[in-house]
Formats: C-alpha cells, sequence, structure tokens
C-alpha cells in the first residue's frame, strides 16, 4: 500500500540527520504500525526517543506526531480490508510461555509478511519485474551472506527455464569480472536486506552506470539499492526474534520465476524437458516426481 508521505520523506530523507533517518525508515517500512500504535511504543521499536519522531513529524510540516498518525490512519481506512486484517493479525502477539507461542508468533509473522505480495501493488511490481526479465539480453543476479541463497535460488530456477541468468558468486576473488558484460539491454537483480552488503551496492551502482535495469529485491523504499532500481520489491525480514527473515524474498523469486515461465510458454517447456533428460542420464535423483505443465506453474 502507498502511503502520502512517504514520497515526501523519499524526497528529504538524505538530509536527515542520522537519528531522524532512523525514524523516517520506520515510517515508510512500517506504515500500519504507525496508524496504530502510540508515538511511545513506536520510538521504541524504532530505537529512537520519543522527541526524534515529533521532531520529524514537524521537519515534514505537521503541528506533531498525532497530525502525521492521522494521516496513515486514514490511509489504513481506505486500503483493502484483507490488507488491513491482516496488518492486525501482525500485531496481535501472544504471550505465552513455552514453544508452542515461539513457533506461533514466527508462523503468524511469515503469514503476515507473505500475504502482502496478494496486494495488488506488489502483484503490479512483481508483474513488471517479469515482463523487464523476460525482455533482457541477461539476467545478472547477486545477492550476499543471507541473500545469496535467494540470488542462486532465481539463477538455478531460471537456468531451468533457459532463461539467461547469471550467477555473480565470486569463486576465486571474480565478481567483478562477470560484470565486464553488462550493458543497456541486460536487468541486474539483486538481494539486500539491511545491514546491506557493500559490494551488492557497488555492483548495483555500477550495472546501472552501465545502463542495465537493477531489480531490487529490497526490505525498505530508502535501501542504498532502491534509489537507483528501475523496480523495487520489497520484502519483509522483521521477526518477533533476533534473526530476520529471507522466506519472502524466497517467496518473491518463486513468484517471479513463476510468471517468467508463463510468458516464455513453450520455450520453458522444451527448456525443463532437456533438463530433465540431462539430469535422468546421469541418475542424478533417486526417486523421480513427474514435471507439472507449464498452466500449473
Amino acid at each position: 500500500m502507498d502511503f502520502p508521505v512517504s514520497n515526501l520523506i523519499r524526497d528529504s530523507y538524505e538530509r536527515f540527520p542520522r537519528q531522524m533517518k532512523v525514524a523516517a525508515r520506520w515510517l515508510v517500512d512500517h506504515p500500519t504500525e504507525v496508524a496504530l500504535l502510540s508515538m511511545r511504543e513506536q520510538a521504541r521499536r524504532a530505537r529512537v526517543p520519543p522527541a526524534t519522531l515529533t521532531r520529524l513529524a514537524k521537519r515534514l510540516g505537521f503541528d506533531g506526531f498525532e497530525k502525521l498518525k492521522e494521516v496513515f490512519a486514514d490511509s489504513i481506512r481506505e486500503g483493502p480490508e484483507s490488507f488491513i486484517r491482516s496488518a492486525e493479525e501482525l500485531l496481535v502477539r501472544r504471550h505465552i510461555e513455552g514453544d508452542e507461542a515461539l513457533i506461533g508468533d514466527t508462523i503468524r509473522a511469515l503469514h503476515g509478511h507473505l500475504g502482502e505480495f496478494a496486494q495488488p501493488s506488489a502483484i503490479a511490481t512483481l508483474t513488471a519485474a517479469a515482463d523487464l526479465m523476460v525482455e533482457a539480453r541477461q539476467i545478472f543476479c547477486i545477492g550476499r551472506r543471507s541473500s545469496f541463497p535467494v540470488a542462486y535460488l532465481m539463477h538455478y530456477l531460471g537456468s531451468l527455464l533457459d532463461s539467461p541468468t547469471i550467477l555473480i558468486d565470486g569463486m576465486g576473488g571474480s565478481s567483478t569480472d562477470v560484470l565486464r558484460a553488462v550493458g543497456p539491454q541486460d536487468a541486474l537483480v539483486a538481494v539486500t536486506v539491511s545491514p546491506y552488503t557493500r559490494f551488492t551496492v557497488q555492483a548495483a551502482d555500477f550495472a546501472v552506470s552501465r545502463g542495465a535495469k537493477l531489480v531490487a529485491l529490497t526490505d525498505s523504499d530508502l535501501s542504498p539499492i532502491a534509489k537507483i532500481s528501475e523496480i523495487v520489491i520489497r520484502v519483509r525480514t522483521e521477526m518477533p526474534s533476533f534473526i530476520h527473515t529471507m522466506t519472502p524474498a524466497f517467496a518473491a523469486v518463486e513468484c517471479l520465476l513463476r510468471l517468467v515461465a508463463a510468458r516464455r510458454g513453450n520455450c520453458a517447456l522444451q527448456a525443463l524437458a532437456a533438463n530433465e533428460g540431462h539430469l535422468a542420464e546421469f541418475g542424478t535423483y533417486v526417486l523421480r516426481t513427474p514435471r507439472k505443465p507449464i498452466a500449473n506453474f
């Protein structure tokens, strides 16, 4: 869901003091919580003093934080009912002792994060990204640390569909070598979440400088790669624990590749058949499952 204050924050973000930037990210990344939680609770979750939220609101032209909060609340009320219900489920935390409570909190958080992909704005973003990827001459995929498996999945599944994916994995320190070939007809799918990895940001900057189109899988519209991206696929990472989740990023990739497969049609089917024949020749799998038709991608 797009919130009217978000664009104002993005335009002014680089001029904010450090703590105000932290508060601004909270507003952009947690619009529903801004509408529903008290200022003190938001300050606690954003890890800034409450006064910082007040100063930010005034910096944005509001009389105080409550006036800013009203704008977010109005947008929530105008939004789809399913979004409101999903958001409220995220805010309801069951303080029950034991393993059941820990698992329940985790699954509820994931359910809320994944449910956001069913919103019209997210569907439009994924569709646009798939169209861009199908038109690209080469699709470079990059991610570091916890983001690497997501980038690898993009490359692996793409290669099964005979999509021209290239993984930037840095074997033998050769990461930058792959980017020599990047150009205006190419796309770079970059995966990075806070705290953003330096090489991914550098690679994104370089690819864009060479004319490539950037698709960012990232956790915030204020991340270092979002502002230079052609398309930003927002993936939530926050969890009720000390670790962040990459599950929404994996889900985004699976949605993207399903859209790409549908667009490639018979070409994807032929590529999958050829790949299965190759794997069978080498006896790769102990048990084989029937391939689903393209219509069920």
